[in-house]
């Protein structure tokens, strides 16, 4: 369980980091703007520990995705916006009324019954704020494979959305070949950057109707062209070579090699 004095001391920390009088330089002239492209960082470095199953690591690293929360509250404390036992609260309200089968009488068969609960939770809260666009509230943030997925979760929840992943296919297939066409026509870059956009765009579609996270598909594969070309300078290396001194042809030998020889650590 979670011991109050340790989140006291944590927050008192960061006070007096911010603290003009005597406080940390750096950490006073930080802003919501500067400090958010650290907490993007952090999220990430946990991801990376979780993927790496690197335990230790893993603490460290929620420990720094932690302080990025605190950071940002005593930011909003200073304006008198809010505070960090109102984060708390805000976030323990929304998990007990999106929970009703925990904290209430409904009841869910499984997680996949779940997930569909969420989501129509989800919808009548967007429902009952202001009136907005379906989309206005996916974060631009996001990594654009994520943002596009939970676009087209968002707009398949009203119906616009493909039949079945066949169609999907169909759909990629067209996209490349406009990719080619726009090419043959001397497209301009910017036109040429469109077109790949939109083959992303229905390549995310299609991970999302398998029911596969197109970044940690791809995260999956960054990783397996690192092992491969790793193994390749190896074996160069055991030759007293360089992949700068080898042709295309012999680094292509080496990489169906390695796709037998490299093999993820257990």
């Amino acid at each position: 369980m979670t011991r109050k004095s340790d989140i006291a001391a944590l927050l008192d920390i960061m006070a007096r980091l911010r603290d003009p009088n005597g406080g940390c330089p750096w950490d006073i002239e930080q802003t919501f703007e500067t400090i958010a492209p650290y907490t993007i960082e952090e999220a990430y470095e946990v991801a990376g520990a979780i993927e790496d199953k690197d335990w230790p690591g893993l603490k460290e690293e929620l420990g720094d995705l932690l302080l990025q929360v605190v950071y940002h509250a005593r930011m909003a404390e200073e304006r008198k916006l809010f505070d960090f036992h109102d984060v708390v609260d805000a976030i323990s309200a929304k998990m007990i009324a999106r929970h009703p089968h925990v904290f209430g009488d409904a009841v869910v068969e499984n997680a996949e019954a779940q997930t569909v609960a969420w989501e129509e939770i989800k919808r009548r809260e967007r429902a009952a704020k202001p009136a907005a666009g379906l989309l206005d509230d996916v974060t631009r943030a996001l990594p654009a494979l994520t943002r596009a997925e939970k676009l087209q979760k968002r707009m398949a929840s009203v119906g616009f959305d493909w039949d079945s992943p066949e169609r999907v296919l169909d759909k990629i297939t067209e996209e490349a070949g406009e990719i080619a066409e726009a090419r043959a026509a001397g497209a301009s870059h910017a036109e040429i950057e469109g077109e790949i956009g939109d083959l992303l765009f229905v390549v995310a579609n299609l991970a999302r109707h398998l029911k596969v996270d197109p970044e940690a598909a791809l995260r999956v594969t960054n990783a397996k062209v690192v092992r491969r070309f790793k193994w390749i300078e190896g074996a160069l290396e055991k030759q007293g070579r360089t992949t700068e001194g080898a042709t295309l042809e012999e680094m292509e030998a080496l990489w169906q090699e390695a796709k037998t020889k490299a093999k993820p650590a257990p």
